[in-house]
């Protein structure tokens, strides 16, 4: 955890207004300023700006850094975001940086989860179906019994598991490392353990190490009609190595990000067979906010007290 260091003016600058209201009034001295990220004119004035010491970022802004610059007092900055590696080299030197570690857990499980479901029990096909007025009903594949490997074992990875352990799926455990303790694979076995998956879930983040984690040999190492979930990073799925098995209909896949990203509405994954695509929503489901809300509260008040904020990201 990082320790907040900022002189006696305790100006914060915050995405959402009114939190005092829903949890209790800001420390003495804070002095809260807002902006969303996307209101044209709301941005403070260059005075108010130069004064920040805390700022939370809005969330699924991505332009939102070009704010920086005029930042001149900032001591911390808070993501509502877990992955924040491209951050990371955009801010100036002694400015610390926190994510949004746990506030997407829920939401993301929840959505792989739809996703797994929807493949397996061939909810596209019945949405069609029902388009076009016909009836025509067959046996599905089921996530009971599945094989289910979780590349990426952390929160979200551990949250994702509670959901399949109730549908009485079978899940094998991976990470970078090996973690015995917890049953944990390390990423140097994922070739051999994929040969005896049913569905992979990736769940990383976008780094040196993971971009193409899942290539060309890891999705040949996998059994004939597996499915392919992503609910990470798009980059750490080899794009032109899944078209190639979907194209064939050997694999399939479910997938919540994608490279490139926005996908082009010509692009050949929205045509290939066996594909399902949501749009990098994952994360922003209802539960999303009022878990956000309560991060950045405490947040704003350990900073305003000196004391170490939460969720600190290493900086090298």
């Amino acid at each position: 955890m990082t320790r907040a260091v900022h002189d006696s003016a305790t100006d914060v600058l915050l995405p959402w207004p009114d939190l005092d209201r829903g949890h209790g009034a800001w420390p003495e001295g804070v002095r809260v300023h807002v902006w969303d990220g996307v209101t044209p004119g709301s941005e403070p004035d260059a005075e108010t700006l130069a004064r920040v010491g805390l700022w939370v970022m809005p969330y699924a802004v991505p332009d939102a850094v070009r704010l920086l610059p005029e930042l001149s007092n900032l001591k911390a900055v808070q993501s509502l975001s877990a992955g924040v590696e491209k951050l990371l080299p955009l801010l100036p030197p002694g400015v610390a940086l926190h994510n949004g570690r746990g506030l997407h857990d829920a939401s993301t499980a929840e959505h792989a989860l739809g996703l797994i479901l929807a493949a397996q029990r061939d909810l596209p096909q019945w949405v069609a179906d029902q388009t076009a007025g016909r009836w025509e009903p067959h046996f599905t594949r089921s996530l009971a019994d599945a094989r289910v490997t979780i590349v990426g074992y952390g929160s979200i990875g551990a949250a994702l598991e509670q959901r399949l352990l109730a549908c009485e799926a079978q899940v094998t455990r991976v990470a970078r490392r090996a973690r015995p303790e917890q049953d944990v694979h390390p990423v140097s076995e994922l070739p051999e353990l994929l040969r005896t998956t049913d569905i992979v879930v990736l769940v990383l983040p976008e780094t040196p190490e993971t971009e193409g984690l899942l290539g060309a040999k890891e999705l040949a190492a996998l059994p004939d009609g597996a499915l392919v979930v992503n609910v990470g990073r798009g980059r750490t799925l080899d794009t032109g190595a899944l078209l190639a098995e979907t194209a064939r209909s050997r694999l399939r896949a479910a997938l919540d990000v994608t490279d490139p990203e926005p996908l082009p509405a010509g692009h050949p994954l929205r045509h290939a067979p066996g594909v399902l695509i949501t749009p990098h929503v994952g994360g922003g489901s209802a539960a999303f906010r009022p878990r956000a809300e309560r991060l950045i509260v405490e947040q704003v008040r350990r900073f305003a007290a000196g004391l170490p904020l939460l969720n600190a990201f290493p900086r090298g």
